[in-house]
């Protein structure tokens, strides 16, 4: 891995001037997502189409996309210089990207229960997502990144790391009431009950949602704000699209459950 990075750059400053842009071409692909899904949905789930290309099966597709997240944040950590992990600020919020994805590709994939098929095309842009976010984040936090020495007791990174985990928690068990909506060999669509559910449409949208902002707001940096950003403009309209579909869908679905926020949206 040192090797590669050689050969991509010249210096660090030149590798961290990288990340930087990076860091804002996500921001603006932020902005060009948010426009496409105006007139869009992301096309997987209910929502796929053969016209995103032929169609991938469910569980290898989350496997595979969404393991380079997993993957090349931890051959950087291994197989590079990471002048900064030995600081503890930098190692909980690489442990918080480690956890969310080993979660996200190690564990989540196999528990899926059906599902439809993954259009190629939105299978492929997750996939080369995952290669761009794992470097971006973790190259930076393992040997860019400067934090102060007592950055984890302060009221930044308490409060984010806080809402990492409530937001981790949420998004595992708004999946977990998903996978368990229909008993063995039943089929279609049901309203979703308990937890977050109760309050929003797009409860596992929700808790990832808070997850990466409390990740941004722990990590203060570009890059994390970047990812957090993202996710959101991303998730979002995901959040949206799925409470007008059950909405359309069940005339008994809870007039008072919001799309996204509880409450209020």
């Amino acid at each position: 891995m040192d090797a590669i990075l050689k050969i991509l750059f010249s210096s660090e400053e030149e590798e961290l001037y990288v990340l930087d842009c990076l860091s804002y071409l996500m921001m603006v692909m932020a902005f060009i997502t948010f426009v496409t899904l105006l007139f869009e949905h992301v096309p997987y789930g209910r929502y796929a189409s053969s016209r995103y290309g032929f169609p991938v099966n469910v569980k290898f597709a989350w496997f595979v996309q969404e393991l380079p997240a997993f993957l090349v944040p931890l051959c950087l950590v291994l197989w590079s210089p990471c002048s900064k992990i030995i600081h503890l600020p930098n190692q909980l919020l690489l442990l918080m990207f480690f956890c969310h994805y080993a979660q996200r590709s190690l564990i989540y994939p196999f528990l899926i229960r059906g599902g439809k098929s993954t259009p190629f095309i939105s299978f492929a842009l997750a996939f080369v997502f995952c290669i761009y976010n794992g470097y971006l984040q973790a190259r930076y936090l393992s040997h860019y990144a400067d934090y102060p020495a007592d950055w984890v007791t302060r009221p930044c990174f308490i409060t984010g790391s806080s809402m990492w985990f409530l937001g981790w928690i949420i998004n595992i068990h708004s999946d977990h009431i998903l996978r368990n909506l229909r008993k063995p060999g039943e089929t279609g669509y049901k309203i979703p009950r308990g937890g977050m559910f109760e309050y929003v449409s797009g409860a596992n949208f929700l808790g990832e949602i808070v997850e990466w902002a409390g990740f941004a707001l722990a990590g203060h940096s570009v890059h994390s704000a970047a990812f957090a950003l993202f996710t959101l403009i991303v998730l979002s309209c995901r959040g949206m699209a799925h409470h007008k579909w059950y909405l359309t869908k069940f005339e008994d679905y809870p007039k008072s459950r919001k799309a996204l926020i509880p409450f209020v949206l």
